[in-house]
Parts: structure tokens; sequence; C-alpha cells
């Protein structure tokens, strides 16, 4: 199994780059858009982490900047259905936390939005990873600094309460996303009260 790969980036495209590792043997690896926008430019150095698939008629290898976006694509690929390129559609449609918060809120709308995402598929893609997803440990973007006692206070009552704190931190960004900062303690957990 090859776990990672390091070399000189040959080739670069938003679907696949070529890699000439040390032993002078360019591999070609899939990637996904998030990863294309995380890479340098050809004739620099890279390292990614891979997954590679065994089928009887083909071997390919898919390279992920960091271990949040290869844990989700061996997710993805574990639900009935996705195959690894659809998997990379997805975590090319998605990021890691887009994709995280879509799963944690149950949004289906969002998920068949995605090309070859049928709303069979998304159904089945949510209750799959409902549970895994929030014990993948994703790091959230950061939302407002000025009302961050707030939400660090909702987030204590909600992981109190038993719920996943990556859930509830998803959940809170979203809120804070949609209805600004300046919500009190009891609000926040109360609209997150209703998405959890």
């Amino acid at each position: 199994m090859i776990t990672f790969i390091r070399g000189k980036l040959v080739e670069k495209n938003p679907a696949y780059i070529v890699v000439d590792t040390a032993g002078g043997v360019g591999y070609l690896v899939h990637i996904s858009l998030n990863t294309y926008a995380k890479l340098p430019e050809p004739g620099g150095e890279v390292s990614l982490l891979t997954h590679f698939v065994v089928k009887e008629d083909a071997q390919t290898l898919y390279g992920f900047h960091d271990e949040t976006e290869r844990s989700l694509f061996r997710l993805l690929i574990s639900v009935n259905g996705i195959g690894p390129n659809t998997a990379v559609i997805i975590l090319s449609a998605l990021t890691p936390n887009e994709l995280a918060e879509a799963v944690a809120s149950e949004n289906v709308s969002v998920i068949k939005a995605i090309k070859g995402i049928g709303p069979k598929t998304a159904q089945r893609l949510i209750i799959d990873l409902n549970d895994k997803v929030g014990k993948l440990q994703i790091s959230t973007d950061k939302i407002s600094h000025s009302n961050n006692n707030n939400k660090n206070e909702a987030l204590t009552a909600l992981v109190s309460l038993g719920f996943g704190k990556n859930q509830v931190e998803i959940v809170l960004n979203k809120i804070f996303k949609e209805e600004g900062s300046e919500l009190s303690i009891e609000d926040l957990i109360k609209r997150a009260l209703k998405l959890l």
C-alpha cells in the first residue's frame, strides 16, 4: 500500500498531477480541487498523503493535501454507490468543513447539488456518515472573535448535554454565518438545539 508520495511536481492540472520521485519514476496522482489549490507550481517539491485503489482493470493513486481530506475520502468510498471518482468530485465541490457541516446538519440539498449525486445517494451518504464525520478532527473556521465568549459558553453547555464537540462547532459556525455574531448565549443554544 502506498501511503504517501514525495517528489518534484512535474505536471499539475485540476484533476491530477505527475510527481517525479527520487527513483526517477513519475506517478500519476488523482487529486481534488481542494488539494490542487494548495499545491506549488510545477518544478516545486510536493508531498501528499495517498490512497491506492486496485481494481480488476486498473490501479489508481489518489492524493490528498492533509489527513482530514484523506479520511473523508475513505469514509465516502465506504458508502454504497460512491466510488473513488465520485468521492473526488464531492471533495472538489465541497471543502472538508462544508461537507462535514452538510452531513451534520443533514442538508440533503447541498449534497445532491453535486454532479452525479442524486437524492437517494445524498440521503444514504448522510445516514452512513453522520456519526463518523463527527469523530474526525476537522478544523472549523474560526467565527467572530468579538463574540467568541458566547460561542465558547454555548459550546460548553451543548457538549455537557451530550452532543459531540465537532458537531456542535459546525452547527454554531453555521448559525454565526447565517445570523451574525450578536446572538445571546441562550439564543445560540436554542438555535443549535433545533439543528442538532
